[in-house]
């Protein structure tokens, strides 16, 4: 039982974010009105939630396709079950706990938003108009609304000088929880395959 629970209670955070995931953009469909009318400011127009949905990828990218979402959504399953895979290996190689915590956010985040694009668009009824079918054209829902920057770039800039630019995203816990992972193994990389080493210099020496 000790040893199952070392090799699987990283996904229980990945269950966490998923159930975090789903509650909040339940609330959000269910009690707060579509776009603009609904927004509550948090602080003030920097911060708030505004309830939009992602017919696409990330920062809503499609691909032009009339079966595009489908394969879109496909993908996204093939991902998600490649991650989980991949968390079990790396967590019975006693890859660095920091590192499989990280997986475990990524992993969490994918689910959460295969969930929406395989079964919103029939659950929620919120399918793109002139989908061939509601299932696996799902929309994800977003509502997380940072206004970073709008302005005017300055005309010394090469290419995009002078033109006038929003930069706001707008994301969901999902796409927090991938954030997050991948920004902790970026930056903590080193520390993460240093320690995976020292584990099995360990190791190697106990066997001997």
């Amino acid at each position: 039982m000790a040893l199952q629970y070392k090799y699987y209670k990283y996904y229980f955070l990945t269950l966490g974010v998923i159930v975090l995931d789903q509650l909040v953009k339940l609330l959000v469909h269910f009690k707060m009105d579509f776009g603009y009318p609904g927004q509550i400011r948090i602080f003030d127009d920097w911060f708030k939630l505004y309830y939009t949905t992602n017919p696409g990828m990330a920062f809503g990218f499609e691909l032009g396709s009339p079966y595009g979402k489908l394969i879109l959504s496909l993908f996204r399953i093939i991902a998600m079950v490649a991650i989980s895979v991949y968390l079990y290996r790396l967590a019975k190689k006693e890859m660095a706990p920091g590192m499989l915590w990280c997986i475990a956010l990524i992993l969490g985040g994918a689910i959460g938003n295969v969930i929406d694009s395989t079964f919103y668009g029939v659950l929620l009824n919120n399918a793109p108009d002139g989908a061939s079918t509601p299932w696996f054209h799902g929309q994800v829902i977003d509502m997380f609304y940072i206004d970073i920057w709008e302005g005017r770039l300055p005309e010394w800039i090469p290419i995009f000088g002078g033109e006038h630019y929003a930069f706001w995203p707008i994301f969901n816990i999902a796409d927090a929880a991938i954030f997050v992972g991948v920004c902790i193994i970026l930056i903590w990389q080193k520390r993460f395959f240093k320690d995976t080493g020292k584990e099995e210099s360990v190791t190697e020496k106990a066997e001997n």
